[in-house]
Order: C-alpha cells, then structure tokens, then sequence
C-alpha cells in the first residue's frame, strides 16, 4: 500500500471514530503536508463566494494559520491536565485531519435554492461539522491523552469557548455585528443561519467562561493531588 492510499484510509478510519495506528515515526511530514492541503481547501471552499473576505481569507490561508494557533492553545491549555504522550506536533495532525468534513461549507447551496432554504442548509452544515469535529476531540482526549470524566470536558469546552469568545471579538466572518444589529436586506447571504449559530455560541462561550475556568483550576488541582499521592514505585533491588 502506497503512502497516500495508507493516509486517506487512516483519514477515514478517523471520521469514522474507528481505531487506527498512523506510521508517523516514518511518514509524519506525509501526513501533516495532507492534513495542511485538505485545511487550504477547505479554508478556499469557506470564502471563495464571501464578497466581505479579505484576500488571505480567500487564498485559505486564514485557516492554515488558524490550525496553527488553536493547536498551540489546545496543547497549552490541556497540558497542565497532565495527558499521555502529549506533544505540540499530534494535535496539529489531529486538527489537519478533522478539516475534510469543513469542505460542506465549499456547495454553493444558494445557486439551486432560495435564500431562505439555502441559509437553513447553512446552518445544518455548520451544526454537523462542529458537532463532527468535537466528537473527534473527545474521542482523541479519551483514547490519545487519556483523559477521563471532568477532565475531557474542560479540556474540550475550555479552548472552544476561549476560541469562539476570540473569533468573535476580532470580528473575522466580517459580519457577526451586522446580524446583531439586523441586516439590511441586501446584506443577506446563504450563510445568515451560520453566522447567527455563531452568535449563538459565541454567548454561550462568555456566559460559560468563568465557570470552565473555574473548574479547570479544580481539576488541575485534583490531578497534581491525585500524582502527588501515589505510591513511590519499589526500587530496582530492593527488599
């Protein structure tokens, strides 16, 4: 089996929450360079009928650089939770490998239906592919990093509320402010529903802030504790 037949059949196995062992001790690079082009596409497909995306938004380069960034705040935030065998270089993989069901956003849905049904479709797609991928992040929590109990859901709901809660404040999609104050009508787009989905969770996200931060400081707390109080390992010839 050639390297690329080996990558799109773990890529599936992947969406299809099937165990599969990746030989990332010999093809990582492989890997992570699909991962990478399946993110370009997919951040292409996001923006390429967005009249409001800025250049790098429409080149999909946003995305490459966003996978990059919540990479690094998901390795920083779980570290201190103390998982197994978790490295910077994984969760980049992880997220790379996660970016094919985002290629929903690239139908053009609006060119077949009216405006109304296609912002319902919209929606739809964004509900099935954040759904999706924090299915996939529990999933690699509890198999990758074995984690277990309260501590996957503040490794998962953590960073996506710290995420969402940043996004919406640099504004990216260009128009979460317009819809809080109502659009005009020639403003509308396909992508309404979606956008109001994120307003949405944008709310949850700040109403839900403290208490996650909260509940991340106990668990970290409970984990050194839990460490702390295990029994010393019997030394190699000892009685």
């Amino acid at each position: 089996m050639n390297i690329l037949a080996r990558i799109l059949r773990d890529q599936f196995q992947l969406l299809a929450f099937r165990t599969f062992k990746p030989d990332l001790r010999n093809h990582y690079a492989a890997y992570l360079i699909y991962g990478l082009v399946v993110t370009w596409v997919a951040g292409i497909g996001r923006y390429w009928d967005n009249p409001k995306a800025l250049w790098w938004q429409t080149a999909g380069l946003g995305s490459v650089a966003y996978v990059f960034v919540l990479a690094a705040v998901l390795w920083l935030i779980i570290w201190p939770l103390r998982p197994a065998r978790w490295r910077y270089r994984d969760v980049l993989l992880f997220l790379t490998l996660t970016s094919l069901p985002a290629w929903l956003y690239a139908i053009p849905v609006e060119l077949w239906m009216p405006l109304a049904q296609a912002k319902a479709v919209n929606g739809w797609f964004l509900a099935i592919v954040a759904s999706w991928r924090v299915a996939l992040l529990v999933l690699f929590l509890k198999r990758g990093a074995r984690l277990s109990g309260f501590s996957i859901v503040v490794a998962t709901l953590l960073p996506l509320a710290i995420i969402v809660g940043a996004l919406a404040a640099l504004n990216l999609e260009h128009v979460v402010f317009n819809i809080m104050a109502g659009n005009e009508p020639s403003q509308q787009s396909a992508n309404d529903t979606a956008y109001g989905i994120v307003i949405l969770l944008t709310f949850f996200a700040y109403v839900t802030l403290v208490p996650l931060l909260l509940g991340y400081v106990v668990q970290i707390i409970h984990t050194r504790r839990a460490r702390r109080d295990l029994p010393d390992e019997p030394k190699a010839g000892g009685a």
